[in-house]
């Protein structure tokens, strides 16, 4: 199985609560370029789960319509996501499944940690993918990690 586990784009900080927070523009223009670069190695998960905040259904919906995947809310990709969140959410889908997470620090970063072995710290923006067996989640295969920044580099 293949899972993608992002971290939503950069964030603003004004808003009334953290909940309602928006992409700034620089994260939008990041995640705009991330999606294109996603498309273009035509990468297309089985599904996109993120977390019910506005920076990340707004991460996950200009993915979405990049790639032509749906966005899933769910609340077991907020700050509470853990590999518990994950095996409930991954379960009874197929071993070849691909799984696009868009969520928030530290835990984004801590799952993909547990589940490589590896210390990872995902900036705003950044994604790590990684190979999981789903009966052995902890043996997990790192096999890339690309930044918001490298991803526009990219794009330009």
């Amino acid at each position: 199985m293949r899972l993608y586990l992002m971290r939503h784009g950069q964030a603003s900080n004004m808003a009334d609560t953290d909940h309602e927070r928006p992409l700034t523009q620089k994260g939008r223009s990041r995640s705009e370029s991330t999606a294109r670069i996603l498309a273009n190695l035509e990468i297309t998960p089985d599904v996109i789960f993120a977390s019910p905040r506005v920076r990340a259904q707004e991460t996950a919906q200009i993915i979405s319509e990049a790639i032509n995947v749906p966005v899933t809310t769910s609340d077991l990709v907020n700050f509470s996501f853990d590999i518990d969140s994950l095996e409930v959410l991954i379960g009874g889908m197929e071993y070849d499944a691909e799984v696009l997470f868009v969520g928030h620090n530290p835990s984004m970063s801590e799952v993909a940690e547990e589940l490589t072995g590896t210390s990872i710290s995902l900036k705003t923006g950044a994604i790590a993918c990684v190979d999981v067996d789903p009966d052995d989640l902890e043996a997990g295969q790192l096999q890339w990690l690309v930044t918001s920044k490298i991803f526009a580099a990219i794009d330009d």
